[in-house]
């Protein structure tokens, strides 16, 4: 440390100070060397924090720790012998911590360290050696194939919408009663796989399939995010899942002795919803296996005591009304009843769930992605006659925009595709490990494989134009990348709305899906008519369908008035005067003017002819 450290470095243990040493770094040196050597708990970690002159010491739980092999005078602690002695099992990891050639660090711990990738990076200034290269990356990263050659943004998207991925999440699906739940029906091992792959044994419950791609824009419909498929690839089966869905209702018991039934709702009972909404019920007031739904219908039938107690009648009582309070598929949804079972909860109600199956085709909107962070959305289902198609006859499944790759830096995504395409030649996997060779090293060993078998080694082949029949003039880059189908489905996010209820206080249109509410008509989609100059259409979307309020306008005072229909007159409670003109304007905007008001500033609006 070149800077001067002043006499006092006060010491602090968990966050509290405890004392202060004259030599910060002979402390920090001599702490660390008796954890090394076992004279104090291996949980125990020291920093310097040089530019405040302070020393942390960190014993108390919930650290984050990570392994590092320790390098002492730019030699590894771990020596060959001991890796020799690991390997054939005479010691266990824990021997190397307490041998002190690896030791746990903490995020604060590793502000200390110098970190070396590999023994080729060991300097005489590397404090510590990484385990393996791969251990910079996370554990969902390092499932997929090459990560040290994409973009780091493009990883943490990939991290984050691989758990939306479709697969076999459990092999006891079909007993399962989950809120929510996808199937692939076909799900393939990945042709490129990883160390971190094979250990977790994915292969065994993956979730995606291996498409064949060409990098190839087709006539528009891939611009950004979009992709192009086979509808002949679809047919066959690609991307095709199974939806399941639970519906669950419990017999709650109220105060005063009433409760829920599971029943046929009677004709009389508030809200009955009409004899076809329950034609599919049986005797019970429980829908039966393998039946078609639809939205609007009955899936179990239940009545229940209304809400509030009725008024005393006399001499009968209180009278024995009961609302209906059925389970009713949802609009937009429709599927075939799969399981029912009767269970009940801890406090002895009967609980009844229904299971619906539905089966999900990729069509537009739908969403995949690669392990490459290359999500996208499907914007064409192409006939298989109209799709290009190679000189072998070979019809690719996806087509991705090419102008995607350069941008977002996905320079692993071409590798899949080519190494894939040579692992499907070949006919065995190929290991995709971060940092397994060099990136000459792995194009050499793809590019021999593709000539050996007569193709081009940059994976480019001749395509015709399905349409016309004609060879296109540039080569296209064609491969294998493994896919994956996300749970985001235009199917299960469709919505349409003409007319239904609004909102209380703005008297717009209510919000979600849920509620049958309407579509959000934001700032972008304004500013989009705006510069389109479409001024009625403009009006239309934010006005007439939406909260538009006729309103009495003075023309004197410039406040709002009201119509005295006794009188029929049109008045102005502030100054009196009956010179009021009706105009339209929004509800928020009234109800903004109102909120002014009630800050006592007194808005005028002023009328133009």
């Amino acid at each position: 440390m070149a800077k001067k450290i002043s006499e006092k470095c006060y010491i602090h243990l968990n966050g509290r100070a405890i004392g202060h040493v004259a030599d910060p770094l002979a402390f920090v040196s001599e702490v660390r060397s008796a954890r090394r050597k076992g004279a104090i708990s291996g949980e125990v970690n020291i920093a310097y924090m040089s530019r405040l002159n302070v020393i942390h010491i960190n014993t108390d739980r919930g650290r984050v720790r990570k392994p590092y092999i320790i390098v002492e005078d730019g030699k590894s602690k771990l020596t060959k012998e001991l890796l020799d002695k690991l390997q054939k099992k005479e010691i266990e990891f824990n021997y190397l911590i307490r041998a002190g050639a690896l030791e746990f660090l903490d995020a604060e711990e590793e502000e200390n360290a110098l970190v070396a990738i590999s023994e080729s990076d060991i300097t005489p200034k590397t404090t510590h050696l990484e385990v393996d290269p791969t251990m910079i990356f996370g554990l969902t990263i390092n499932t997929a194939p090459y990560p040290e050659s994409n973009n780091l943004a493009r990883h943490l998207m990939f991290a984050s919408y691989i758990k939306q991925a479709q697969g076999l999440y459990a092999t006891n699906f079909n007993l399962r009663f989950d809120s929510r739940a996808y199937i692939l029906f076909y799900p393939q091992a990945p042709l490129i796989t990883t160390t971190a792959y094979e250990t977790l044994k994915f292969s065994n419950h993956a979730s995606g399939q291996n498409f064949v791609i060409a990098l190839s824009t087709q006539y528009g419909y891939n611009k950004q995010d979009a992709v192009v498929v086979s509808k002949g690839a679809v047919d066959r089966g690609l991307g095709r899942s199974m939806f399941y869905k639970t519906y669950s209702d419990e017999e709650r018991r109220y105060p005063g002795g009433q409760k829920d039934v599971f029943k046929m709702p009677p004709a009389t009972t508030d809200g009955y919803l009409g004899e076809h909404a329950y034609a599919k019920l049986s005797d019970d007031g429980i829908i039966e296996p393998e039946l078609d739904v639809e939205e609007g219908d009955v899936l179990v039938g239940k009545v229940a005591p209304p809400r509030f107690l009725e008024e005393n009648l006399g001499a009968g009582g209180l009278e024995e009304k009961t609302r209906d309070d059925s389970i009713v598929v949802k609009p937009g949804e429709k599927g075939v009843v799969d399981r029912v079972i009767f269970t009940e909860s801890p406090g002895a109600t009967k609980i009844v769930k229904v299971r619906v199956r539905g089966i999900r085709v990729p069509e537009v909107g739908d969403k995949f992605g690669s392990r490459h962070g290359q999500k996208g959305v499907i914007s064409q289902v192409v006939p298989n006659e109209d799709m290009p198609f190679t000189e072998s006859g070979i019809v690719p499944d996806l087509l991705l925009n090419p102008h995607g790759i350069p941008g977002r830096m996905t320079f692993g995504h071409l590798l899949e595709t080519l190494s894939a395409k040579a692992a499907s030649l070949k006919g065995s996997k190929i290991d995709g490990t971060a940092f397994a060779q060099t990136g000459k090293e792995r194009m050499d060993d793809y590019t021999k494989i593709l000539e050996a078998y007569g193709f081009d080694k940059h994976g480019e082949e001749q395509l015709y134009d399905g349409v016309t029949g004609r060879p296109f003039k540039a080569k296209i880059f064609t491969g294998i990348v493994y896919y994956n189908r996300l749970y985001h489905m235009v199917s299960n996010k469709m919505q349409v709305r003409s007319r239904g209820s609004v909102q209380i206080l703005t008297h717009q249109p209510t919000e979600g899906k849920a509620r049958q509410g309407g579509l959000r008509f934001g700032e972008m989609e304004r500013d989009v008519l705006v510069a389109y100059g479409a001024s009625l259409l403009l009006k239309e979307r934010m006005l007439d369908q939406s909260d538009k309020w006729p309103v009495l306008i003075c023309n004197d005072c410039g406040s709002f008035g009201y119509r005295d229909y006794a009188k029929k007159l049109n008045v102005c409670p502030l100054c009196g005067g009956s010179n009021l003109t009706e105009v339209e304007i929004s509800y928020a905007f009234k109800l903004l003017l109102d909120e002014i008001r009630s800050l006592h500033i007194r808005p005028r609006i002023g009328l133009n002819e």
